[in-house]
């Protein structure tokens, strides 16, 4: 079983992650506001859960693009994107493309910092 650390507090970010949550699968799925269990588990700061998606499988952690990758092949449904975006020229070009969405949401949701220490 994987986990997922996502950001429940962020409205896009969560409207995505509670369609996965809707649809078969064994993963377990962590809000990174939890500060408590979410940092404990992955070493990361508020920050950094904040930046990007995680995902922990196998007692090591995963973030970006690679994160999105373990999580739709762990959803029956959408292996199969998880399979394509892996290939070597779409990963670079996803990295790219992830990068500045989530910078985007960074920016976005940074004030959440504030709020969570």
């Amino acid at each position: 079983m994987i986990k997922v650390l996502f950001n429940d507090s962020c409205p896009i970010c969560s409207k995505e992650i509670s369609h996965y949550k809707s649809l078969e699968n064994d993963i377990n799925w962590i809000d990174i506001n939890d500060l408590e269990i979410s940092m404990k588990l992955s070493g990361k700061s508020h920050r950094e859960l904040i930046r990007r998606l995680h995902v922990i499988k196998d007692n090591e952690i995963y973030s970006g693009v690679r994160a999105f990758i373990i999580m739709w092949r762990n959803i029956p449904r959408y292996r199969w994107i998880g399979n394509i975006v892996a290939l070597p020229i779409i990963y670079h070009f996803g990295v790219i493309l992830y990068e500045i969405i989530a910078l985007f949401l960074f920016y976005k949701n940074r004030h959440q910092l504030n709020e969570k220490k």
